[in-house]
């Protein structure tokens, strides 16, 4: 969980890219579904051109229902285009989660300066990884229904995920052996029990559209609040036991 970043504190860096160890969390996409990018400017922009149309088609009709003449159609270029760039969906749709990706993994580093509070850093990094969380929430959608028909795609999903638990687990880990969080649970399981919380509530709010009693649609800084407070209280931070 720990950016370069020095004022980051361990465990409470939901979407870092890497670790201090050196462990980096898997892409989003199999990377063997890329081919070599093109080397004339030309050839750059059609391909660019390419993954913003898919992206846009995808997220409108779902991975199932897209056709690859409704992308060439939205790029505006010959059907037969595409095959130079992608030889499938399923590689159009790597290239797609693979430009996200940079979104997805660094939502505002170096956001928190001049503190090492661990409960005003989770705040912060729950903050940015809902944040976006929301941006990318139809691409969200979409890379879970992938993953229900994709086994690749469904395996790189979980290698992504237990990264993420584990960089987490070294977290609380780290904050247990400075006396800021509770010695008596195990730092693998509570990992998994919050951070799937988290994911959860994103996904519930963001792709499903959950609504509040009244009606109205969840309202980010609430749910930034409540996810931070229930991982202090968890984890009995000082001041939150």
């Amino acid at each position: 969980m720990v950016a370069s970043d020095s004022s980051t504190v361990p465990g409470m860096e939901t979407t870092a890219p890497e670790e201090p160890d050196g462990e980096q969390a898997p892409p989003m996409a199999p990377l063997s579904h890329l081919r070599e990018p093109p080397t004339t400017k030309r050839g750059a922009r059609t391909r660019a051109a390419l993954v913003k149309a898919a992206r846009k088609v995808f997220e409108r009709d779902g991975y199932l229902d897209t056709r690859l003449t409704d992308i060439t159609r939205e790029a505006q270029c010959a059907a037969g285009s595409f095959y130079t760039y992608f030889a499938n969906k399923e590689e159009v749709l790597a290239a797609v989660l693979l430009e996200a990706q940079e979104d997805m993994m660094h939502p505002g580093m170096g956001r928190v300066q001049g503190t090492d509070d661990p409960h005003v850093v989770l705040e912060a990094s729950n903050r940015a990884y809902l944040e976006a969380y929301k941006r990318n929430a139809k691409l969200m959608g979409l890379l879970e229904q992938v993953a229900q028909v994709e086994p690749e795609f469904r395996e790189f999903r979980r290698r992504r995920a237990d990264a993420f638990i584990r960089r987490n687990a070294r977290g609380i880990a780290d904050l247990q052996a400075r006396g800021v969080a509770d010695r008596e649970v195990d730092p693998m399981m509570a990992s998994r029990a919050l951070s799937g919380m988290v994911s959860v509530m994103a996904y519930n709010a963001f792709v499903l559209g959950e609504r509040q009693e009244e009606g109205a649609p969840v309202d980010l800084e609430e749910l930034v609040s409540t996810v931070t407070r229930l991982w202090a209280n968890a984890l009995r931070f000082p001041g939150h036991r």
